[in-house]
């Protein structure tokens, strides 16, 4: 009966409703109590042939009833409501942490075991919050109540009682740990396939592409099967902790009217005081009855409690120590002094010694070839990680002295990784500033590109796309993200690979107007096509984690090395596709 402290944190959401709903569920079992005794009173005047008071007690026992019948649908539902409330606050809360968690964790959790978790995992929560908790409080309060009371009528009974009671609440603690591991073992598996079968759908087109459906059809097959037998090793515990309860709950009311039966043989009590016993003995037993029912409706909630309580105490990848708000009436000017990074288990770092600086409202381009490190550099400037040596600063002040909202709400980032919701177009577009009009939609569409094709869709910006945008091309997908960027108003810009699933003969155009729109903003450009960076004002070459060189196109090229290398593979690339 210990409660995970996981779950009476997730309780402490509904509080006042919990408790009216435990209050409740007592008046509740007050109407069955009450029902016991006008009932033992009317069975007793029968035996006595004694009816002239059995039409009253029958017609209290009837308005016992209809109170009960109200009070139980009052009592479901604010049980109802509060665990609506506790799944959503908990939701939220969860949520919320992911959103502080930031990509770092995100890279390495699986996002399916993280959707189990936030979705399966809180409704588990919710049944056992709002109908375990209560009956559990019932059921540590009625039965002590109840044995009181049938110690002043026949204490006799209660030797059967007492070792029943005891044997149906202290039992099945004997198999809680054996219980508890069973419900990780299954909870992991349920998890487990839930993040692959989501990993499935999602790749379902490479696994198609690679011939891999069916070795994929055959692994989950698998897994399946591994959760069906975690399954059916748990409801063994549970059916013989349940079976235990049972066995103490008919074994106590068997016992108690047996001792009933005997005093009344002996006239040690009165024919009402041994229908009182019958009943109340079986009233004692009730709530343990409606606890096992309501513990099984629940389990969920325990088998969940360890991975809620994983995904809330986990640590972000940066401390949010900051408290300068990144307020930046102008441009900012952005400065990488000494920078290096390493990831964890990787044998060289990914950064050494990276310095240059991004001049303010200017645009500064980073190249390299694949691993030398530039996203990585996006990453340290956006504080998803923090340089194990060196700094970055913004505006002359260092990333980490900013709140990490503010930072990020300064900086407009557009990956190659674009992310669109199954919503409008403009709903899209808005997610960075839901304040804009449909003129500013069209002029961030029309700097990025895409306005004239959102135009001939048949409803134009109110457009519904699929999810992740999956009714769009790659090109469109990514320039709708453009355009959502520079909604956003941000000072500084960030475009990490943002036009690498656009035609290269429009790649050049599109970058162009696009620098064109962002204004006086600070620009970056990373990207690894240089078709997207001969304009920028200045070239930052990376290689092997270092800085090769830095200036414009026209200079890096007549100096040789990295970037001159890679500007002759782009011409050979480009003359290949010709031919």
């Amino acid at each position: 009966m210990i409660v995970h402290p996981e779950l009476r944190r997730a309780a402490r959401h509904a509080r006042r409703l919990l408790l009216t709903a435990t209050l409740l569920q007592g008046a509740v079992t007050l109407t069955h109590l009450a029902q016991a005794v006008l009932l033992a009173h009317a069975l007793a005047g029968v035996a006595r042939g004694d009816t002239d008071h059995l039409p009253p007690l029958i017609g209290a026992v009837l308005g016992v009833v209809a109170a009960r019948a109200a009070l139980g649908h009052r009592q479901r539902r604010t049980a109802t409501r509060a665990g609506a409330r506790v799944r959503v606050l908990l939701r939220d809360d969860l949520l919320a942490h992911l959103g502080r968690l930031g990509p770092a964790y995100l890279t390495t959790a699986r996002a399916g075991a993280v959707r189990t978790t936030l979705v399966d995992g809180v409704e588990g929560v919710d049944a056992y919050v709002s109908r375990y908790l209560p009956q559990l409080l019932i059921t540590l309060c009625v039965p002590p109540l109840l044995l009181a009371a049938l110690a002043a009528v026949e204490p006799a009974a209660l030797a059967g009682l007492v070792p029943a009671l005891l044997l149906a609440l202290a039992g099945p603690r004997a198999w809680d740990r054996l219980l508890a591991r069973r419900g990780k073992e299954h909870w992991d598996t349920y998890e487990g396939l839930g993040a692959d079968y989501l990993e499935a759908l999602q790749g379902m087109p490479a696994l198609r592409a690679a011939g891999a459906v069916g070795r994929t059809r055959e692994r989950l097959e698998e897994r399946s099967a591994a959760l069906h037998r975690a399954t059916v090793a748990k409801l063994r515990v549970s059916l013989v902790d349940t079976g235990l309860t049972d066995l103490a709950i008919q074994g106590g009311t068997v016992a108690a009217a047996l001792l009933a039966c005997w005093s009344a043989v002996t006239g040690s009590t009165s024919a009402t005081g041994t229908y009182l016993v019958l009943l109340l003995a079986s009233e004692c037993f009730r709530p343990v009855r409606d606890l096992s029912r309501e513990w099984h409706a629940g389990y969920l909630g325990v088998s969940a409690a360890d991975g809620l309580a994983a995904l809330r105490t986990a640590e972000p990848a940066v401390p949010d120590t900051g408290t300068a708000r990144a307020h930046w009436p102008e441009p900012p000017r952005l400065c990488f002094e000494n920078v290096e990074f390493g990831y964890d288990g990787a044998k060289d770092p990914a950064l050494r010694g990276v310095t240059f600086t991004a001049e303010a409202g200017r645009t500064t381009a980073i190249v390299g070839p694949s691993g030398a490190g530039k996203s990585t550099l996006i990453a340290l400037l956006l504080r998803h990680r923090d340089p194990r040596r060196g700094r970055i600063t913004v505006d002359g002040r260092d990333v980490a002295a900013y709140t990490l909202d503010s930072l990020r709400q300064g900086i407009a980032v557009v990956s190659q990784e674009t992310h669109l919701f199954q919503a409008t177009i403009a709903d899209n577009l808005r997610l960075a500033r839901p304040t804009a009009t449909d003129d500013d939609l069209v002029r961030a569409a029309r700097a990025a590109g895409v306005h004239d094709e959102i135009a001939a869709l048949p409803d134009g910006y109110a457009t519904v796309l699929g999810e992740r945008g999956a009714t769009l091309s790659g090109g469109q997908r990514q320039r709708l993200a453009l355009a959502r960027a520079l909604l956003a108003d941000a000072p500084v810009l960030v475009l990490d690979e943002a036009t690498s699933s656009v035609d290269e003969r429009r790649e050049a155009d599109i970058v162009r107007e696009l620098l064109a729109a962002a204004g006086r903003r600070t620009v970056l450009v990373v990207a690894h096509r240089l078709s997207a960076v001969r304009g920028a004002d200045r070239i930052v070459v990376l290689n092997g984690g270092r800085v090769d060189a830095v200036g414009d196109h026209a200079a890096l090229v007549a100096a040789g090395g990295v970037y001159a290398e890679l500007v002759r593979a782009g011409h050979a690339h480009e003359g290949g596709l010709a031919a």
